[in-house]
C-alpha cells in the first residue's frame, strides 16, 4: 500500500503527500523483521528533505522524521547522529508546543546519551 501511495503522490505531484508517505515507508521498513535500516534511513531523509522544502514543521519534528532517524541511529549504535536527530526533534516539538510526543523523544534522547 505504501508503494502505491508513494507512486500516486509522485504521479500527481502531491509533494506533501509524498513527504508523509516517505515517512510512513520509513516506519514500515524499520519494523520489518529484520529491519531494513539503510532503506528506512533513506526514506526518512527523503521525507525530511521534502518537509524542509515545503515548510512542514510537524513532519520535520516527528519525523515525525528526526525522531525516526534518531531511533534508528540509536539502534545502530551511532550515538552522535542519534543525539543530533533526537535533539532536533525535541527543539521542534517545544517550539511548536507539540507536547504529546515530547516525553517519548526525551526518553529516547536519554537512552542515546546512556549508550
Amino acid at each position: 500500500m505504501a508503494e502505491r501511495m508513494l507512486a500516486l503522490a509522485c504521479a500527481h505531484q502531491e509533494r506533501s503527500h509524498e513527504a508523509w508517505t516517505q515517512r510512513l515507508y520509513g516506519e514500515i521498513v524499520m519494523h520489518r523483521e529484520p529491519p531494513d535500516v539503510e532503506l528506512a534511513i533513506t526514506f526518512y531523509q527523503q521525507a525530511l528533505t521534502l518537509a524542509n522544502e515545503l515548510g512542514m514543521h510537524p513532519l520535520q519534528a516527528y519525523c515525525h522524521c528526526h525522531r525516526g532517524l534518531g531511533t534508528l541511529y540509536t539502534a545502530m549504535g551511532q550515538r552522535e547522529q542519534a543525539r543530533t536527530a533526537l535533539s532536533a526533534a525535541v527543539e521542534l516539538y517545544r517550539a511548536m508546543d507539540m507536547t504529546f510526543w515530547l516525553p517519548e523523544v526525551e526518553a529516547a534522547l536519554a537512552k542515546a546519551d546512556a549508550q
